[in-house]
């Protein structure tokens, strides 16, 4: 692809792209002096508990990530998945533990984290453009109080070019698809240059194009030394597309490779009779069948 069709030489070299992959193999690369130090996570939970009053959402959960993984946290509704990635990026309090990134206390560490939230928990009435909730992600580098200036308009560009968005920048996200929306808010994470990606259920009511897309983008800077953690219910595009599994039910039942995780016994001990498995790799809810006669 030429330099020409592309934002400035300064914007792609500031979100660390390289400028000799092609737009369909496109990579967010980590600065060398931003990469954590040898045998550094990039996410350490320990012991975490998190409360809402009374009632415990997480309790006791230990987990170690490392820097390009993706991470898939699944489990029933209400397990604690949103309240894990929450509690990563510092959006409810900690009633017991710790989270570090890259070794340092997460609240030290919050512009390096990228939180998307479920779709329900945006308003999607609010009168903005595609490109006014893009620019939004920049604000972590410069500040609420700086003008975006030209280099930060250019990584916007990029970030919409990323997702397949660019050319509906100025629409207002009302009048987008569902799938579209999802990619305008992995745009803004990525216009904020984090090296952590926190996705709450990005798959869920998506089309397939933007599904792929989505997949295709995880991998791509997972590959380029970005940290991937997915909270979402689709354990087939868990089994096939993360590094690592968490199974969670208000507390850790099981971590690890997909194989080894996502067995019978730990599916079970997660989700209960909630899930029926169909044989290797494929899953679905599992209904309770009554019979009507009438």
């Amino acid at each position: 692809m030429e330099a020409s069709e592309r934002p400035s030489v300064d914007a792609r070299e500031a979100m660390g792209i390289d400028r000799a992959k092609p737009r369909g193999g496109a990579f967010v690369q980590l600065n060398t002096e931003r990469r954590p130090a040898s045998g550094v996570a990039a996410i350490q939970i320990a012991d975490l508990t998190v409360a809402y009053g009374s009632r415990r959402a997480l309790g006791g959960v230990h987990a170690r990530i490392e820097a390009g993984q993706i991470v898939g946290v699944v489990g029933p509704n209400g397990a604690g998945k949103s309240t894990l990635l929450k509690a990563i990026v510092g959006l409810v309090p900690i009633s017991g533990g710790s989270v570090s990134i890259f070794g340092k206390p997460s609240g030290r560490q919050r512009a390096e984290i990228a939180y998307v939230p479920q779709r329900e928990e945006v308003n999607w009435e609010f009168p903005v453009t595609v490109e006014d909730v893009v620019l939004m992600g920049r604000y972590a580098r410069i500040g609420w109080f700086r003008r975006a200036g030209r280099q930060d308009r250019a990584i916007v560009d990029e970030a919409l070019s990323m997702v397949d968005l660019h050319d509906i920048r100025t629409r207002q996200i009302n009048q987008l698809s569902g799938g579209q929306q999802q990619r305008v808010f992995l745009a803004r994470a990525l216009a904020q240059d984090a090296s952590i990606l926190l996705l709450d259920e990005p798959l869920s009511g998506v089309d397939a194009t933007s599904q792929e897309r989505i997949l295709e983008l995880m991998h791509e800077l997972a590959a380029a030394g970005r940290t991937i953690v997915m909270a979402t219910h689709d354990l087939t595009a868990a089994a096939c597309n993360c590094h690592c599994v968490c199974c969670l039910n208000h507390e850790m039942v099981a971590m690890g490779a997909p194989a080894e995780t996502l067995s019978p016994e730990n599916l079970h001990a997660t989700n209960g009779g909630q899930l029926l498995i169909l044989g290797e790799g494929a899953f679905e809810p599992a209904l309770e069948v009554h019979q009507h006669h009438g």
